[in-house]
């Protein structure tokens, strides 16, 4: 499990409600994503915890600032302004359910 790609630099206004971190399962099988999390680790918030969601091998997913795409996951933060700033970067870590960060990204290159 792998953070792929962060697009930081929403074209909402104010809000960049449409960011998004795309995650990758690179393994071969399917991983129920129950209990994992996304953080902005470079603040410590928000967190995003995963419901139960089997992610097939090579399969991709993404957690939105404030918008839920069925076709992505329909996975949102919920947060209604901007997590990922636009100029200096920020990193997002990827936990497995026991709270070992698994993967780490910071931008850009972005999506």
């Amino acid at each position: 499990m792998i953070i792929e790609c962060i697009f930081f630099d929403g074209v909402v206004p104010t809000s960049e409600a449409d960011e998004y971190v795309q995650i990758m399962n690179q393994g071969p099988g399917a991983v129920d994503l129950a209990g994992w999390q996304l953080r902005d680790v470079a603040d410590g918030f928000p967190i995003f915890e995963f419901p139960s969601h089997p992610l097939a091998g090579g399969g991709t997913v993404r957690v939105y600032t404030n918008q839920v795409h069925a076709e992505w996951g329909g996975f949102s933060f919920g947060r209604g302004s901007s997590i990922w700033n636009n100029t200096t970067p920020d990193t997002a870590g990827l936990f497995d359910p026991q709270g070992i960060q698994v993967s780490t990204k910071s931008y850009p290159p972005g999506c």
